[in-house]
């Protein structure tokens, strides 16, 4: 799996919006249900639930099942769950025995991390323009994160939990492992249920011209064995264009899992470029505490870049965004030291190439923001 220990993950096998198409729901109770169904190598069927019945393909290549089973999830808190690919869940090994079907268009069994950077056609020699504008590279559909939250989770007991795994997007760019947070058993990190998982990717944009896979394997660190470790979120959903096209304002699903669940809020931006936005700090005079936040295509609902405390010259981790062609990013910071915290918000127009930055001066440093910007791909 990748990864539970270690940034590239290996095989582990001995172990809303608005409700649109997420079954039925009524005044007394919100439910997703469906009933399980045959699914073969080429099959592809959704269901929520804690994961695949055991057993063995048969020989006309289809995993046993029952009509009569279902899989069901509430929705609890208004938040719907999302759907689990089935036979997905890393920790038992089904998805490296599941191998036809998405399992093989999306290269599971490949474990490596995406090998697409960002800012790949920022400055293009192959542009053909009409006026001022690049129609060779254009804009297209993608998907924007903009949070994880531990919103369940069986053993938190008024406390944190240290928690680590990784939370990963493949789409039909490159459908390698495109991180949105990896983090080692070594380096668990520690998070309080109702908090905020803190985000360290993607590596790049995240396409959404047809379908993404949102892969999953959060684990709970309890004792000094990985075999000891609770499993938090175990799984692969879908996200597609079509089921998102009409949702204009970012959405929240549930993930569901053995101990806990995790809430991930999203949006597909349309018509989008890729924004990477870097943050230098520097000529540092004394210590105080940054915020770095952005808005994008005029949602106005924050993702969060950095949170912390900033004593000596630094550049801060770049991080990538989605933004509408003919609307702006808008790059917040708050600094502060004591009870006295001072806002400054640059914003940055988006377009299909090239670089643009602000220097903002504060009392205790120079801070360089910086955007580039490129599309994802060209027409072929």
């Amino acid at each position: 799996m990748a990864s539970t220990t270690g940034i590239k993950g290996e095989p582990d096998n001995g172990e809303q919006d608005n409700g649109r198409g997420i079954g039925a729901h009524d005044d007394d109770e919100k439910k997703y249900a469906r009933k399980k169904k045959k699914v073969t190598r080429d099959g592809m069927f959704l269901l929520c639930g804690e994961g695949p019945p055991g057993g063995e393909l048969s020989q006309d290549g289809e995993y046993p099942s029952s009509e009569d089973e279902e899989f069901c999830c509430t929705c609890s808190d208004d938040v719907y769950p999302m759907a689990v690919l089935p036979y997905s869940t890393h920790r038992d090994g089904f998805i490296y025995r599941f191998g036809g079907g998405w399992g093989k268009d999306y290269c599971i069994a490949d474990r490596d991390e995406t090998r697409c950077d960002a800012m790949m056609l920022s400055n293009p020699k192959e542009c053909m323009f009409s006026g001022a504008t690049c129609y060779q590279h254009r804009p297209g559909r993608m998907l924007q994160i903009f949070s994880l939250k531990l919103a369940k989770c069986q053993v938190a007991e008024g406390g944190p939990v240290e928690l680590y795994g990784y939370i990963a997007a493949r789409d039909i760019l490159d459908p390698l492992l495109n991180y949105v947070v990896n983090v080692n058993r070594d380096d668990p990190i520690l998070v309080e249920q109702g908090s905020l998982i803190e985000i360290t990717g993607p590596k790049r944009g995240i396409e959404l011209n047809y379908a993404t896979l949102i892969e999953y394997d959060m684990r709970i660190k309890t004792g000094k064995q990985e075999k000891d470790d609770l499993q938090l979120i175990d799984g692969v959903s879908l996200i597609d264009e079509l089921s998102t096209y009409y949702i204009r304002e970012p959405f929240t699903r549930r993930m569901h899992g053995d101990c806990g669940a995790v809430d991930i809020t999203l949006v597909c931006v349309s018509d989008a470029v890729e924004a990477t936005v870097e943050v230098v700090v520097s000529e540092v005079r004394s210590n105080f505490s940054l915020c770095v936040g952005c808005f994008t295509s005029g949602l106005d609902q924050e993702i969060r870049l950095f949170d912390g405390t900033i004593s000596e010259s630094r550049g801060l981790r770049r991080s990538v965004v989605a933004v509408a062609m003919d609307t702006c990013i808008d790059v917040k910071l708050r600094v502060g030291s004591g009870d006295k915290d001072a806002e400054h918000c640059c914003t940055f127009k988006a377009t299909n190439h090239g670089y643009t930055s602000q220097l903002v001066k504060v009392k205790f440093a120079i801070i360089l923001v910086k955007v580039t910007w490129s599309t994802l791909s060209m027409l072929p």
